[in-house]
């Protein structure tokens, strides 16, 4: 049988697609490169310790 002689029909648009799925998302919202740690910054913070070792002039 030749392809031409089958009928046209589109088999993806007779599909039933759940817009409402619970199942995980296929691109996730952030990539692991798109973080602090992708970027090689770590996510301690030293502030605090910064502002404890105020120099004495600093009042």
């Amino acid at each position: 049988m030749d392809i031409l002689d089958q009928p046209e029909r589109d088999n993806d648009a007779e599909r039933v697609v759940d817009f409402e799925s619970e199942e995980a998302p296929v691109l996730p919202e952030q990539t692991r490169d798109d973080t602090e740690r992708g970027w090689g910054e770590s996510s301690y913070s030293n502030d605090d310790r910064l502002l404890e070792d105020r120099p004495p002039h600093w009042g």
